[in-house]
């Protein structure tokens, strides 16, 4: 039994390159080849996509997954679940959660990559409780994956232990989440070999090409023992997204490895998602930047995309010459708080604070609210003990929540649709505007909208 593969181009790979702009119309043509090819899964779903299609593309992002499990009849989608974020931006109630896994699964989904930014497995229990009561009912799959990074924390033994916790939690398998590209080949093969010898489950790995390692990182790990690996259809593979899945079919074929996807199917999406890249890098949506390698992600642990928000902010407060003494900066904010892993939504805050720390010539002289909030508990428990000295600077006296920031949510379903009742048609509509009020809400008045007819006005003409 070769390795298995999971297609990333419909959803993260277009997120990580072209920030989540490939429509309904763009993605289903391929969809409809891919089905054909062989894949374990196709991830589709989750992640920024349903931000982006309310948002930026003006569509209901419920009605994309309608279409695309009828053009993907024979290959199971798969969706990346923020626990307690669902796919938004803060903590929503338990009965919330339950609600959005139980109609991603009857809409189609089949596997639910379930991730916390702080691999805090209290706020993954809702959403995995969740699927697991409604798997059996529409073939669905739990997915614990772990956020990967590197700090004196985070060891192998740290991730073989958290291993341990989420088979006894309920996943049916693991995935070693690299968001920022920072697995190393060597680290790789030890971390799968030790996690092979130390849980059950298949094991998988996601991970970005970012620094110019992943597919090395990727080899290493299926020797090791790992089953599933993601990649992305070659135009919008590299760079900041995954490796190239046909390059891969290529290297492994006739292993002990091989794949055994079908070329032919392979090559024909391939054109369609060529056409359609070649649109975006001709519109400039498509920063060729992104698809570039950036090894400074290496030597100094953070993210590509941190890296480029960076450059930004000094670059709007004409203090580029400021970049290095930031990028020194970073590693001692993370150390101060506790180490949290440098993924959305902690890589932005941590990086906005260290550069507000070398501005204001000060450090915690001034902090973004998410970092006071971070500093309260409200986003979880962080990997390490955080400087408390810093806490009391910032946050002087206040409440330092211990228990799961979802205990103290009210129940938020029923209110939403009470609020919300003239416009939500659905279940799935009353969730949209839970997750993305605002957005939503504006959305559905434009898709609800009575359309306007033109009036037709009989009359008889008399000559003569």
């Amino acid at each position: 039994m070769g390795v298995k593969i999971v297609d990333t181009s419909l959803r993260d790979g277009h997120q990580s390159l072209i920030a989540t702009r490939l429509s309904t119309k763009d993605i289903l043509p391929v969809a409809e080849l891919l089905d054909k090819a062989g894949y374990h899964a196709l991830e589709v779903w989750g992640g920024a996509t349903f931000d982006a299609c309310l948002r930026f593309l003006n569509e209901d992002p419920w009605e994309r997954l309608d279409l695309i499990r009828k053009a993907c009849p024979n290959t199971k989608l798969q969706m990346l679940f923020r626990g307690q974020n669902i796919l938004g931006y803060r903590h929503y109630s338990d009965e919330v959660v339950e609600k959005f896994v139980q109609k991603s699964l009857e809409h189609g989904i089949n596997i639910i990559r379930i991730f916390d930014a702080l691999n805090d497995l209290r706020n993954l229990k809702s959403a995995v409780d969740a699927t697991n009561k409604y798997k059996s009912q529409y073939d669905g799959h739990c997915q614990i994956a772990l956020s990967y990074t590197t700090s004196p924390v985070h060891t192998i033994d740290y991730y073989v232990e958290l291993a341990k916790e989420v088979e006894k939690m309920g996943a049916d398998s693991i995935c070693i989440k690299d968001m920022a590209g920072v697995l190393l080949p060597t680290d790789a093969y030890e971390l799968f070999s030790r996690l092979k010898q130390s849980v059950s489950l298949p094991l998988e790995l996601h991970t970005h090409c970012t620094g110019g390692i992943a597919e090395m990182t990727i080899m290493k790990a299926i020797e090791a023992g790992c089953d599933i690996v993601d990649t992305a259809l070659s135009p919008l593979s590299g760079g900041t997204s995954q490796p190239c899945t046909e390059s891969l079919q290529y290297a492994l074929a006739g292993t002990e490895y091989d794949p055994g996807l079908k070329l032919d199917y392979l090559k024909k999406a391939c054109e369609k998602l060529t056409v359609v890249k070649d649109a975006f890098l001709k519109e400039g949506k498509l920063n060729p930047k992104a698809l570039t390698v950036n090894p400074n992600i290496l030597k100094y642990q953070v993210p590509g995309g941190m890296l480029s928000n960076l450059m930004s902010q000094l670059q709007g407060q004409g203090a580029m010459d400021k970049y290095e003494e930031v990028l020194k900066e970073i590693p001692r904010v993370r150390k101060d708080l506790g180490y949290p892993p440098l993924v959305t939504p902690l890589s932005q805050m941590v990086g906005t604070q260290a550069v507000m720390n070398v501005l204001f010539g000060e450090r915690y002289k001034s902090c973004p609210k998410e970092i006071i909030e971070y500093l309260k508990g409200n986003y979880g428990q962080a990997p390490a003990e955080i400087n408390e000295d810093v806490r009391k600077k910032i946050i002087g006296d206040a409440e330092v929540i211990t228990y799961r920031p979802a205990d103290k949510i009210a129940p938020e379903f029923d209110a939403m649709k009470e609020k919300y009742g003239h416009i939500c048609k659905c279940d799935e509509d009353v969730l949209s505007c839970a997750l993305f009020e605002n957005v939503a809400v504006k959305f559905l008045e434009a898709k609800y909208a009575p359309k306007e007819e033109n009036e037709v006005v009989e009359f008889n003409v008399v000559i003569g």
